[in-house]
Protein backbone atom coordinates (compact mmCIF):
# COMPACT_ATOMS: atom_id res chain seq x y z
CA UNK A 1 0.00 0.00 0.00
CA UNK A 2 1.36 3.63 -0.99
CA UNK A 3 1.35 6.23 1.86
CA UNK A 4 1.05 9.40 1.69
CA UNK A 5 3.67 10.47 3.70
CA UNK A 6 6.14 8.61 1.42
CA UNK A 7 4.61 10.26 -2.00
CA UNK A 8 5.44 13.67 -0.47
CA UNK A 9 8.99 12.41 0.76
CA UNK A 10 9.46 11.35 -3.38
CA UNK A 11 7.95 14.49 -4.69
CA UNK A 12 10.57 16.49 -2.57
CA UNK A 13 13.43 14.21 -3.37
CA UNK A 14 12.57 14.51 -6.74
CA UNK A 15 12.38 18.28 -6.82
CA UNK A 16 15.74 18.73 -4.47
CA UNK A 17 17.64 16.01 -6.29
CA UNK A 18 19.09 14.53 -2.79
CA UNK A 19 17.84 12.84 0.62
CA UNK A 20 19.48 15.68 2.31
CA UNK A 21 18.24 18.11 0.53
CA UNK A 22 14.48 16.16 0.68
CA UNK A 23 15.21 16.44 4.39
CA UNK A 24 15.86 19.79 4.92
CA UNK A 25 12.50 20.60 2.96
CA UNK A 26 10.30 18.63 5.19
CA UNK A 27 12.24 18.87 8.51
CA UNK A 28 13.29 15.21 9.06
CA UNK A 29 17.17 13.63 8.97
CA UNK A 30 18.53 12.19 5.61
CA UNK A 31 18.26 9.15 7.23
CA UNK A 32 14.35 8.85 7.22
CA UNK A 33 14.29 10.38 4.32
CA UNK A 34 16.40 6.78 2.84
CA UNK A 35 14.07 5.09 4.81
CA UNK A 36 10.78 5.80 3.51
CA UNK A 37 12.11 5.66 0.24
CA UNK A 38 12.93 2.18 0.57
CA UNK A 39 9.80 1.45 2.30
CA UNK A 40 7.86 3.02 -0.73
CA UNK A 41 10.17 1.14 -3.21
CA UNK A 42 8.92 -2.14 -1.51
CA UNK A 43 5.54 -1.25 -1.04
CA UNK A 44 5.46 -0.80 -5.59
CA UNK A 45 7.65 -3.47 -6.40
CA UNK A 46 10.22 -1.72 -8.12
CA UNK A 47 12.87 0.96 -7.88
CA UNK A 48 12.55 4.48 -7.86
CA UNK A 49 15.28 6.10 -7.64
CA UNK A 50 18.78 5.32 -9.72
CA UNK A 51 21.25 6.44 -6.80
CA UNK A 52 25.19 7.63 -8.44
CA UNK A 53 27.26 9.25 -6.32
CA UNK A 54 26.34 12.85 -6.02
CA UNK A 55 23.71 12.13 -8.70
CA UNK A 56 19.91 10.98 -8.56
CA UNK A 57 17.77 10.77 -10.77
CA UNK A 58 14.31 9.23 -10.75
CA UNK A 59 13.39 5.50 -12.84
CA UNK A 60 10.83 5.51 -15.32
CA UNK A 61 8.62 4.41 -12.66
CA UNK A 62 9.74 6.89 -9.96
CA UNK A 63 8.77 9.62 -12.68
CA UNK A 64 5.16 7.99 -13.37
CA UNK A 65 4.61 7.97 -9.84
CA UNK A 66 5.40 11.89 -9.44
CA UNK A 67 3.11 12.65 -11.84
CA UNK A 68 0.73 11.08 -10.11
CA UNK A 69 1.48 12.24 -6.62
CA UNK A 70 -0.14 15.83 -6.94
CA UNK A 71 -3.61 14.70 -7.57
CA UNK A 72 -3.37 11.75 -5.47
CA UNK A 73 -2.10 14.03 -2.57
CA UNK A 74 -4.90 16.95 -3.55
CA UNK A 75 -7.35 14.22 -3.34
CA UNK A 76 -6.31 12.92 -0.13
CA UNK A 77 -6.52 16.72 1.40
CA UNK A 78 -9.79 17.42 -0.11
CA UNK A 79 -11.48 14.13 1.50
CA UNK A 80 -9.69 14.76 4.99
CA UNK A 81 -10.72 18.35 4.95
CA UNK A 82 -14.26 17.56 4.08
CA UNK A 83 -14.85 14.59 6.57
CA UNK A 84 -12.66 16.84 9.40
CA UNK A 85 -15.84 19.23 8.46
CA UNK A 86 -18.58 16.15 8.58
CA UNK A 87 -17.49 15.11 11.89
CA UNK A 88 -18.21 18.80 13.16
CA UNK A 89 -14.49 19.85 13.65
CA UNK A 90 -14.98 22.92 12.69
CA UNK A 91 -11.51 23.66 11.78
CA UNK A 92 -9.27 23.65 8.02
CA UNK A 93 -6.76 25.04 6.24
CA UNK A 94 -6.52 27.04 3.11
CA UNK A 95 -3.54 27.20 1.06
CA UNK A 96 -3.58 30.85 -0.92
CA UNK A 97 -1.35 31.91 -3.66
CA UNK A 98 -1.89 35.60 -5.03
CA UNK A 99 -0.25 38.10 -7.12
CA UNK A 100 0.83 40.97 -5.47
CA UNK A 101 -1.75 43.31 -5.82
CA UNK A 102 -4.47 40.91 -4.90
CA UNK A 103 -2.60 40.32 -1.74
CA UNK A 104 -2.81 43.87 -0.92
CA UNK A 105 -6.45 44.93 -1.96
CA UNK A 106 -8.73 41.52 -2.55
CA UNK A 107 -7.04 39.01 0.00
CA UNK A 108 -6.92 41.17 3.23
CA UNK A 109 -10.70 42.15 3.24
CA UNK A 110 -11.95 38.18 2.05
CA UNK A 111 -9.69 36.82 5.11
CA UNK A 112 -10.69 39.28 7.71
CA UNK A 113 -14.56 38.38 6.99
CA UNK A 114 -13.32 34.80 6.66
CA UNK A 115 -11.62 34.77 10.28
CA UNK A 116 -14.84 36.21 11.60
CA UNK A 117 -17.36 33.64 10.20
CA UNK A 118 -14.96 30.77 11.00
CA UNK A 119 -12.69 31.77 13.56
CA UNK A 120 -11.43 28.14 13.87
CA UNK A 121 -9.75 28.32 9.69
CA UNK A 122 -5.90 28.42 9.11
CA UNK A 123 -4.97 30.37 6.02
CA UNK A 124 -1.61 30.84 4.32
CA UNK A 125 -0.85 32.84 1.92
CA UNK A 126 1.67 33.02 -0.53
CA UNK A 127 3.16 35.05 -3.11
CA UNK A 128 3.81 34.16 -7.44
CA UNK A 129 2.69 35.21 -10.48
CA UNK A 130 0.86 33.13 -12.83
CA UNK A 131 1.54 30.72 -14.65
CA UNK A 132 3.42 29.99 -11.29
CA UNK A 133 0.61 30.07 -9.25
CA UNK A 134 -1.22 27.91 -11.68
CA UNK A 135 1.21 25.38 -11.33
CA UNK A 136 1.46 25.65 -7.63
CA UNK A 137 -2.18 24.54 -7.28
CA UNK A 138 -1.93 21.67 -9.75
CA UNK A 139 1.25 20.50 -8.52
CA UNK A 140 -0.82 19.92 -4.74
CA UNK A 141 0.88 22.84 -3.38
CA UNK A 142 -2.04 25.15 -2.69
CA UNK A 143 -5.57 25.34 -2.43
CA UNK A 144 -6.39 28.12 -4.35
CA UNK A 145 -4.83 30.38 -6.49
CA UNK A 146 -5.63 33.72 -7.41
CA UNK A 147 -4.66 34.49 -11.04
CA UNK A 148 -4.77 36.71 -14.18
CA UNK A 149 -4.99 36.94 -18.13
CA UNK A 150 -5.14 39.26 -20.53
CA UNK A 151 -7.92 39.46 -23.04
CA UNK A 152 -7.40 38.07 -26.50
CA UNK A 153 -4.47 35.91 -24.48
CA UNK A 154 -3.55 33.00 -26.79
CA UNK A 155 -3.96 30.75 -23.78
CA UNK A 156 -7.15 31.85 -22.52
CA UNK A 157 -7.92 27.65 -22.59
CA UNK A 158 -5.33 26.90 -19.82
CA UNK A 159 -7.66 26.27 -16.90
CA UNK A 160 -9.64 24.21 -18.60
CA UNK A 161 -9.53 21.01 -15.99
CA UNK A 162 -10.00 23.84 -12.73
CA UNK A 163 -12.68 25.34 -10.98
CA UNK A 164 -13.05 29.04 -11.98
CA UNK A 165 -14.41 31.65 -10.18
CA UNK A 166 -14.29 35.30 -12.21
CA UNK A 167 -13.67 37.94 -9.31
CA UNK A 168 -13.68 41.10 -11.29
CA UNK A 169 -11.84 42.49 -14.67
CA UNK A 170 -9.42 44.91 -14.08
CA UNK A 171 -8.49 47.74 -16.40
CA UNK A 172 -4.56 49.07 -17.13
CA UNK A 173 -4.93 52.84 -17.20
CA UNK A 174 -1.14 55.14 -18.12
CA UNK A 175 1.33 56.70 -15.40
CA UNK A 176 2.99 59.25 -16.51
CA UNK A 177 5.34 62.10 -14.42
CA UNK A 178 3.09 64.94 -12.85
CA UNK A 179 5.47 67.04 -14.98
CA UNK A 180 5.26 65.26 -18.11
CA UNK A 181 3.97 66.90 -21.91
CA UNK A 182 0.58 64.39 -21.61
CA UNK A 183 -0.23 64.56 -17.75
CA UNK A 184 -3.33 66.98 -18.68
CA UNK A 185 -4.52 65.15 -20.93
CA UNK A 186 -8.01 62.96 -20.73
CA UNK A 187 -7.11 59.99 -22.79
CA UNK A 188 -4.49 58.98 -25.56
CA UNK A 189 -3.35 56.54 -28.24
CA UNK A 190 -0.48 54.64 -26.83
CA UNK A 191 1.04 55.13 -30.20
CA UNK A 192 1.87 58.81 -28.47
CA UNK A 193 3.88 57.63 -25.92
CA UNK A 194 6.19 55.55 -28.69
CA UNK A 195 8.98 57.69 -27.96
CA UNK A 196 9.28 57.54 -24.15
CA UNK A 197 11.41 55.17 -21.87
CA UNK A 198 9.17 52.45 -20.12
CA UNK A 199 8.82 51.31 -17.18
CA UNK A 200 7.56 47.09 -17.03
CA UNK A 201 5.48 44.92 -14.79
CA UNK A 202 6.08 41.34 -13.99
CA UNK A 203 6.80 38.83 -17.39
CA UNK A 204 3.39 38.66 -17.98
CA UNK A 205 2.59 42.34 -17.64
CA UNK A 206 5.92 43.06 -19.66
CA UNK A 207 4.67 40.70 -22.37
CA UNK A 208 0.92 42.03 -22.97
CA UNK A 209 2.73 45.82 -22.89
CA UNK A 210 5.03 44.54 -25.99
CA UNK A 211 2.50 43.13 -28.06
CA UNK A 212 -0.22 46.04 -27.14
CA UNK A 213 2.92 48.60 -28.34
CA UNK A 214 3.87 46.66 -31.35
CA UNK A 215 0.17 46.52 -32.52
CA UNK A 216 0.22 50.33 -32.37
CA UNK A 217 3.31 49.89 -34.65
CA UNK A 218 6.08 50.26 -32.25
CA UNK A 219 8.38 48.70 -29.90
CA UNK A 220 8.71 50.02 -26.17
CA UNK A 221 11.84 50.85 -25.72
CA UNK A 222 11.96 48.91 -21.40
CA UNK A 223 14.61 50.69 -19.34
CA UNK A 224 13.69 49.57 -16.09
CA UNK A 225 11.04 46.25 -15.11
CA UNK A 226 10.40 44.92 -11.72
CA UNK A 227 7.51 42.69 -10.12
CA UNK A 228 7.53 45.83 -7.60
CA UNK A 229 4.49 48.17 -8.15
CA UNK A 230 5.61 50.77 -5.69
CA UNK A 231 8.75 50.46 -7.27
CA UNK A 232 7.36 51.49 -10.66
CA UNK A 233 5.15 53.87 -9.45
CA UNK A 234 8.25 55.39 -7.64
CA UNK A 235 9.90 55.50 -11.23
CA UNK A 236 7.56 57.32 -13.07
CA UNK A 237 7.35 60.10 -10.08
CA UNK A 238 10.75 60.28 -10.18
CA UNK A 239 10.72 61.25 -14.10
CA UNK A 240 12.38 57.97 -15.35
CA UNK A 241 9.56 56.82 -17.60
CA UNK A 242 5.80 55.94 -18.40
CA UNK A 243 4.41 52.68 -17.53
CA UNK A 244 0.37 51.18 -17.86
CA UNK A 245 -0.25 49.27 -14.59
CA UNK A 246 -3.80 47.34 -13.47
CA UNK A 247 -5.97 49.62 -11.18
CA UNK A 248 -5.93 47.45 -8.68
CA UNK A 249 -2.43 47.73 -8.67
CA UNK A 250 -2.45 51.63 -8.06
CA UNK A 251 -5.33 51.31 -5.97
CA UNK A 252 -2.59 49.16 -3.25
CA UNK A 253 -0.02 52.14 -3.71
CA UNK A 254 0.02 55.68 -2.95
CA UNK A 255 0.73 57.63 -6.12
CA UNK A 256 3.15 60.32 -5.57
CA UNK A 257 4.72 62.66 -8.73
CA UNK A 258 2.40 60.69 -11.13
CA UNK A 259 -0.86 61.21 -13.02
CA UNK A 260 -3.13 58.59 -14.32
CA UNK A 261 -4.08 58.63 -17.73
CA UNK A 262 -6.39 56.83 -20.06
CA UNK A 263 -4.64 54.65 -22.39
CA UNK A 264 -6.48 53.54 -26.40
CA UNK A 265 -7.13 50.84 -26.96
CA UNK A 266 -7.94 50.21 -23.18
CA UNK A 267 -6.60 46.75 -22.64
CA UNK A 268 -8.59 44.43 -19.41
CA UNK A 269 -7.64 41.80 -17.88
CA UNK A 270 -9.63 39.25 -15.63
CA UNK A 271 -9.25 38.67 -12.54
CA UNK A 272 -10.17 35.12 -11.01
CA UNK A 273 -9.81 32.37 -8.13
CA UNK A 274 -8.81 28.88 -8.96
CA UNK A 275 -8.84 25.61 -7.39
CA UNK A 276 -8.77 21.85 -8.31
CA UNK A 277 -12.11 20.30 -8.61
CA UNK A 278 -11.65 18.10 -5.70
CA UNK A 279 -11.23 20.64 -3.60
CA UNK A 280 -14.05 23.11 -4.24
CA UNK A 281 -16.06 20.66 -2.20
CA UNK A 282 -14.23 21.11 0.81
CA UNK A 283 -15.92 24.15 2.94
CA UNK A 284 -13.28 25.86 3.89
CA UNK A 285 -12.00 26.30 0.47
CA UNK A 286 -15.51 27.18 -0.53
CA UNK A 287 -16.04 29.87 2.14
CA UNK A 288 -13.17 31.46 1.08
CA UNK A 289 -13.95 31.65 -2.41
CA UNK A 290 -17.13 32.95 -1.55
CA UNK A 291 -15.38 35.31 0.69
CA UNK A 292 -12.85 36.29 -2.17
CA UNK A 293 -16.30 36.72 -4.44
CA UNK A 294 -17.49 39.13 -1.67
CA UNK A 295 -14.42 41.32 -1.57
CA UNK A 296 -14.29 41.87 -5.33
CA UNK A 297 -17.29 44.04 -5.69
CA UNK A 298 -16.81 45.69 -2.72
Amino acid sequence: MIEARHLRVLRAVAATGSFSAAGRELGCTQPAVSQQMKALESSVGTPLLVRGGREMRLTQAGEALVRHAAGILAGLTAAEEEVAAIAGLRAGRVRLVSFPSGSSTLVPTALAALRAAHPGTRVSLEEAEPPRSVELLREGDCDIALAFRYEGAANAEEWEDLVVRPLLTDRLVGLVPQGHRLARTGSIGIGELAGEPWIAGCPRCRGQLVRVCESAGFTPRIDFATDDYPAVVGLVGAGLGVAVLPELAIESVRPKGVRMITVEPVVHREIVALTLPDLAQVPTVAATLDQLTKAATR
